[in-house]
């Protein structure tokens, strides 16, 4: 599994196989079950995580008590709620494992101790955050200038095996429908 690692971390920066033996140290390998929290409102965000396997969502509560999803994370993606994270304070968001996930973590000391010791893994981090920085203003594009099934049919287009792979009702609370409204628009998809 840590070769997933390593070849993501090898499109962005050079690591040697000693180097990559002790970067894998700053992390932690954890396994967790479908539905299980890793961060729940209110608490410190202590970790950045990255998926080896499985898949991960980050969601929030809206003010009528609905789960409003914001951001999902496939393997090789990373996900936590950075705003929090990098300052070390409670979070307004909770991450969950959609399915059972294989993750590793980091805290932001290890992190920063992971930079000291290898400054690519900085140059990777950066690549890391523009990707991520770049899907946001993507998605925001999409939410301003798309109606509700123009924004969905661009997702089945763009990523065909991920829609089949989200919950319906998960892939409803990202677009910002309800799950009876997406089972409208798929149908006259499917018609």
């Amino acid at each position: 599994m840590w070769t997933i690692f390593k070849k993501h971390i090898e499109k962005f920066a050079k690591v040697s196989d000693t180097e990559f033996e002790e970067i894998i140290t700053f992390f932690e390998t954890k396994t967790v079950g479908k539905k299980e929290n890793l961060v729940e409102q209110g608490q410190i965000c202590r970790h950045h995580f990255f998926v080896l396997e499985g898949l991960l969502r980050k969601f929030f509560i809206n003010e009528k008590g609905a789960e409003q999803t914001t951001e999902f994370a496939i393997e090789t993606w990373w996900l936590t709620d950075n705003f929090a994270y990098e300052r070390q304070i409670s979070t307004e968001f909770y991450i969950q494992a959609v399915e059972k996930s294989v993750i590793l973590l980091i805290t932001q000391e290890n992190q920063e101790k992971l930079f000291q010791k290898f400054p690519q893994m900085e140059r990777y981090f950066r690549f890391v955050y523009q990707r991520a920085y770049a899907a946001a203003q993507r998605r925001i594009q999409f939410l301003f200038s798309m109606s509700k099934e123009e924004f969905y049919y661009q997702a089945v287009r763009n990523h065909p095996e991920f829609i089949q792979r989200v919950p319906q009702y998960l892939i409803a609370s990202y677009l910002g429908f309800t799950p009876e409204y997406l089972s409208e628009i798929r149908k006259r998809l499917l018609s």
